[in-house]
């Protein structure tokens, strides 16, 4: 769906979200916690996980530890549950792959010789190991990531690193984002901004951005530079 398109100047660059959006780290990571929270008897929904989505591990002040233990009433052993939950993360990440549509977004990005970024508020460490092991590094021009700044998303902080490192303006770039926290800090830093919600983020509040689309397997990034005016 196209919609509240801005005036722009020629767009030079895409600047992608990482995790729920180029690769969906984002539902095993509430699977494994979910399964946890069932070991104990209780429920734990995709929209209280949504929450923390985009915002990095760092900037949650109110983890799940706190509330398996705020709901048991026990005080529980941190260390056994975060080993037994890694491994379950990387059992169910081992069948995730690049989401639908990412490729071919990149492909024609480059077509078009327009720059590529990612903004992530995850570490660096953890986006590039990825990024290298699906082969898609070597595409980016530019990677900021949530360890590399004093704020994470929803502030618009990683964003505007990222528009000074490709030294453009926000008016020439478009950001893609899956989660309300992203789409908060994309619309902060000026720049337009393209909602893909996932499995998980579909249950937050993404109306703050200018095009929402279902799956980037359907989406035209030549169809959306369309309706985006070149200025007079």
């Amino acid at each position: 769906m196209i919609a509240k398109l801005k005036p722009q100047f020629r767009i030079k660059a895409l600047i992608l979200d990482f995790d729920g959006l180029i690769l969906d780290t984002e539902y095993p990571e509430y699977l494994s916690w979910y399964e946890i929270f069932q070991d104990y008897g209780l429920e734990f929904s995709a929209s209280e996980w949504a929450a923390y989505i985009g915002r990095g591990a760092e900037e949650a002040i109110y983890t799940p530890y706190d509330m398996l233990e705020e709901r048991t009433g026990l005080l529980i052993d941190r260390t056994a549950i975060r080993n037994r939950r890694r491994f379950r993360f990387n059992e169910l990440m081992s069948a995730e792959e690049v989401l639908p549509g990412v490729i071919d977004l990149i492909k024609t990005a480059r077509e078009l010789n327009m720059k590529l970024a990612v903004a992530s508020s995850s570490d660096q460490s953890w986006v590039k190991s990825h990024l290298s092991s699906l082969n898609l590094i070597q595409y980016f021009d530019v990677i900021r990531c949530g360890n590399e700044v004093l704020h994470r998303k929803p502030n618009p902080e990683l964003y505007l690193s990222v528009l000074d490192a490709l030294a453009i303006a926000c008016h020439e770039a478009v950001a893609f984002e899956d989660s309300p926290n992203g789409i908060a800090a994309a619309v902060a830093a000026g720049i337009l901004c393209v909602a893909v919600p996932n499995r998980l983020t579909i249950h937050g509040n993404i109306k703050a951005a200018d095009v929402v689309v279902e799956s980037l397997k359907d989406f035209s990034l030549r169809s959306l530079l369309s309706h985006i005016p070149n200025p007079s």
